[in-house]
């Protein structure tokens, strides 16, 4: 079993002691920080650094506990000029030799902890990595000084919904007005 910290990308869990926690570190060169830009479809990923631990709980199962810190290059959605982001981000994750089982239907509730996975035999830190940066990058980069577009759709000759419209309970006081015979006008 190791002892020490963990060396490469991938790591069979059954070679970990199970006694102490196992550091890791990864820092992708550039022809592997421009493979992950490709793969999350973003233009350039210029720093990445994900380290942390890998510590035993329990006899079985295992907790990850991380920091990722990034600068990445994204297109503007309104303009498409680079937009840089810096991205630090601490990351967890709980692997469970015996999970809870897993819902089935058509309408499941979303478990209280979304950390929490299976044991693999062997943990893809690079996987972790990528994943944990394809969360965190911004949904809808803006460039500095640009506002974001609203569109309104609406049939012709009908007044565009505003966020107050759609908002639940928005028309209950004039529902409320209403029905107690009060319309606000005096």
């Amino acid at each position: 079993m190791r002892n020490g910290p963990i060396t490469s990308d991938s790591v069979r869990i059954s070679d970990l002691s199970p006694a102490h926690h196992h550091a890791f570190a990864l820092a992708p060169d550039a022809d592997a920080r421009a493979q992950i830009a490709a793969e999350l479809g973003i233009v350039a990923v210029r720093k990445l650094r994900f380290a942390g631990r890998m510590t035993p709980q329990g006899r079985d199962d295992w907790r990850l506990e991380a920091d990722l810190g990034a600068t990445v290059v994204q297109d503007c959605v309104v303009t498409l000029a680079p937009v840089t982001t810096r991205i630090d981000e601490a990351v967890t994750r709980t692997y469970l030799a015996d999970p809870p089982p897993v819902p089935e239907g058509d309408e499941i509730e979303m478990p209280e902890d979304d950390a929490v996975e299976p044991l693999p035999r062997v943990l893809d830190l690079r996987a972790v990595m990528i994943e944990a940066l394809a969360l965190a990058l911004p949904v809808y980069p803006h460039a500095e000084g640009v506002t974001p577009l609203r569109k309104t759709y609406t049939e012709p000759g009908r007044a565009a919904l505003s966020d107050d419209d759609v908002k639940p309970f928005a028309g209950l006081a004039g529902l409320r007005d209403k029905l107690s015979g009060d319309d606000g006008k005096d």
